[in-house]
């Protein structure tokens, strides 16, 4: 199987959001709201299309990530950018395959050429620890509330960056913020699916509230 790599145009965005959809949906609530965050990310300012691509398989769409902005913060409030990534989805029938893992390693290798210091996101260590990514806590990178989220994983591009005495707060882009309500409406345009819910909900509220003494 051969994974193609390229970045994402204007002409894949309705396939994209179907994809992420359809990878999504019922996983961590009751439906999704990652195909309508995707929808928001495309149109604001800490859309960072140079780092946002989709994965191919004989032409067919089978996997997506998409970057943005997000900022460390020292004691000394000096503020640096930083690369976010989410949501990245695979399509359920090609999970497993190494398509998330060539979508992470080519954002990866760009995000370094282009100086960014590292990668923060939230997410499962289930899937990005093997990809080098580590808790938030070991390398003193922390919310903006002083915590250090299980979920909250950096990967360090600029050798040492993080390793140095300095501690940062972690602050995303504000187009992860949205009313919920949006969401409804938003999803109204796709093809009705059935919300209910399955123990992956259950495992995620767990996670989500975690901390990393």
């Amino acid at each position: 199987m051969k994974i193609a790599i390229r970045s994402e145009n204007e002409a894949d965005h309705l396939a994209v959001e179907v994809l992420t959809r359809e990878a999504f949906w019922n996983l961590y609530r009751p439906g999704c709201d990652e195909h309508y965050t995707t929808h928001l990310i495309r149109g604001h300012e800490d859309f960072l299309p140079d780092l946002t691509f989709v994965a191919e398989v004989d032409g067919e769409i089978v996997g997506s990530i998409v970057y943005t902005r997000s900022w460390v913060i020292d004691e000394l409030d000096e503020r640096v950018e930083t690369a976010t990534f989410g949501p990245l989805c695979v399509h359920p029938a090609w999970q497993r395959r190494g398509v998330g893992s060539a979508l992470i390693g080519h954002s990866w290798a760009l995000a370094a050429e282009k100086g960014y210091p590292g990668i923060i996101i939230l997410g499962d260590p289930h899937n990005y620890c093997k990809h080098g990514f580590k808790t938030g806590k070991d390398l003193g990178v922390c919310t903006l509330d002083g915590k250090y989220p299980l979920g909250l994983l950096v990967l360090e591009l600029r050798q040492g960056f993080f390793a140095s005495s300095r501690r940062w707060k972690f602050q995303t882009s504000e187009v992860y913020e949205f009313d919920a309500a949006q969401v409804e409406v938003y999803d109204a345009r796709f093809p009705p699916k059935e919300k209910k819910h399955q123990y992956s909900q259950e495992l995620f509220a767990m996670l989500v509230r975690a901390v990393v003494e």
